[in-house]
């Protein structure tokens, strides 16, 4: 089995950043993980140089290949540290670098500010729904740390790959990729920032995702890393806030679109998740974690409010079991509702065109 040291001796033979100090010696590797004969390294560089440094990416890549026991290599370009400091003169805004996906007309963000407000099951059936509604769709799981979309949708196996480049696994009609499809379901991803930076983007430009009218990104909780490696580096057409009504996920939930207004994505709406439960037995209505928070979130912050996902045994035992309700069930009252939503989304990307560039983040 090959060593950290092992990946440090072959990759002795790729010239650094600088073109002649062995890239080991050259300050630029930061993080590098060995699971079961696979290996990930991330190599920090200026953004600026990101096109440059595409070579020596490549060779370092060919270098970790030739190792024995190596059955394959990731190599991973991030801005993990920042370029040495410019002589004085006028301010100057960092250029970003664009992530390129051919044939991907729009990307959205659906993401929250907390964790367990059933975000990745409304990505699910919004994405299902966008597909039932004419679109040619994918879904790429961005949550590295805990990815759900292979037991959401059913999914087991690798990815076929030729090269470098993966195709996509596919269920009820729509493309996916998660980083679940390359572990194992209970293998604990303890990877460093910069490492999770690389593998987003890994998942976004190396997929073959062919001719898609949106990707809808399932983000991890929170407004981290993830978040900002999406918002800098990939034209986001828009995000999806979901949330559960109760002050406590309205907090984190008003966190994530003051991020997202920073950094200039446009907030498409917020979807208020788990809004009320119907007894099954009795007919009666509970709001378990209060009502219409949401939506007061919405007006408060002048964001589009989708519409009201109720708490029901059907959705959760549905895609716990890989059978999202939209499809399995289009007819039913759930689907109508995520359709709903979804068609008020899909009439704004419509209505806005063509995504918009990546933004300049400048921290002052």
């Amino acid at each position: 089995m090959a060593s950290e040291q092992d990946v440090l001796t072959a990759l002795r033979a790729v010239p650094g950043p600088d073109g002649r100090t062995p890239l080991p010696e050259s300050g630029a590797v930061s993080g590098v993980s060995i699971r079961d004969g696979k290996v990930y390294v991330s190599i920090a560089i200026d953004p600026a140089r990101a096109a440059a440094m595409e070579p020596m990416r490549a060779a370092a890549e060919i270098a970790l290949r030739k190792i024995s026991g190596v059955s394959s290599a990731l190599v991973s370009l991030t801005a993990d540290r920042a370029p040495p400091k410019a002589p004085p003169g006028p301010a100057k805004a960092p250029a970003a670098r664009t992530i390129g996906i051919p044939g991907v007309a729009n990307i959205i963000a659906i993401a929250s500010g907390k964790g367990g407000v059933g975000k990745s099951t409304t990505a699910v059936n919004l994405a299902l729904s966008l597909a039932a509604l004419g679109w040619r769709i994918g879904i790429l799981d961005a949550d590295i740390y805990g990815p759900s979309l292979p037991r959401l949708l059913g999914l087991s196996g690798r990815p076929h790959s030729e090269g470098r480049v993966m195709t996509p696994l596919e269920a009820y009609g729509v493309k996916a990729m998660s980083i679940g499809f390359l572990v194992a379901e209970d293998d604990a991803m303890i990877w460093r920032g910069p490492m999770v930076m690389g593998a987003i983007q890994q998942l976004l430009r190396d997929v073959a995702w062919g001719e898609l009218d949106c990707l809808v990104v399932d983000m991890p909780p929170g407004t981290g890393d993830a978040q900002l490696t999406l918002a800098q580096n990939v034209p986001l057409a828009g995000a999806v806030i979901v949330s559960t009504p109760q002050d406590l996920a309205l907090i984190d939930a008003r966190r994530g679109i003051a991020m997202f207004n920073k950094v200039e994505v446009p907030v498409l709406g917020i979807v208020e998740n788990m809004s009320y439960f119907i007894c099954p037995h009795c007919g009666g209505r509970s709001d378990i974690f209060n009502h219409g928070g949401a939506r007061r979130e919405a007006e408060r912050d002048g964001a589009p409010f989708l519409g009201e996902v109720p708490l029901h045994m059907d959705i959760r035992e549905r895609s716990d079991s890989g059978r999202p309700v939209v499809a399995t069930d289009p007819e039913g009252p759930h689907a109508k509702v995520y359709r709903d939503i979804a068609s008020q989304i899909k009439a704004r990307l419509e209505k806005g065109g063509t995504m918009r560039a990546p933004p300049k983040i400048v921290i002052e």
